[in-house]
């Protein structure tokens, strides 16, 4: 069962996915390599937080937004879900090294804009019962958080 609070989390990641997306485009198209990379790894990570908020996955570490694409990879049978999220990590190294062109940057933007398309069409279905293919994945989803000391 979704509770409110997750669809309204699942909503705001979203539209902030799709904004960021957007303003990926908008400051590459402006010269901006660096701020494009870290927007286009926004992108993504906003609409891997979508899915486990409408999940009640964990979601607040960068381990977490991994496990969920590969969750939802196995859930999908979709393997360029995985793929497509390693991209995105490389736009958010790119922010920090500024080692990538601009051809890769234009292309990192397009394939986080096919996992953001990937995603809102996951959206639009009812949630999938998970299939456990990977413990480990399946414990970063779901333990409880742990208390920092």
């Amino acid at each position: 069962m979704v509770t409110v609070e997750q669809r309204e989390d699942d909503q705001k990641y979203a539209e902030l996915s799709l904004r960021l997306l957007r303003q990926a485009q908008e400051e590459f198209d402006n010269g901006d390599r660096l701020q494009a990379s870290e927007k286009a790894w926004g992108a993504a990570a906003h609409a891997m937080k979508a899915a486990a908020a409408r999940r009640g996955w964990n979601h607040t570490r960068h381990g977490h937004l991994f496990a969920v694409a590969g969750q939802l990879s196995d859930d999908t049978g979709e393997p360029e879900l995985r793929t497509l999220f390693n991209v995105a990590s490389s736009m958010h190294q790119n922010f920090y090294e500024d080692w990538q062109p601009d051809g890769s940057v234009r292309d990192g933007i397009d394939q986080v804009r096919r996992l953001v398309e990937l995603m809102e069409d996951l959206r639009a279905q009812p949630v999938r019962p998970s299939v456990v293919t990977d413990e480990q994945q399946w414990r970063t989803l779901t333990r409880p958080p742990r208390a920092r000391s």
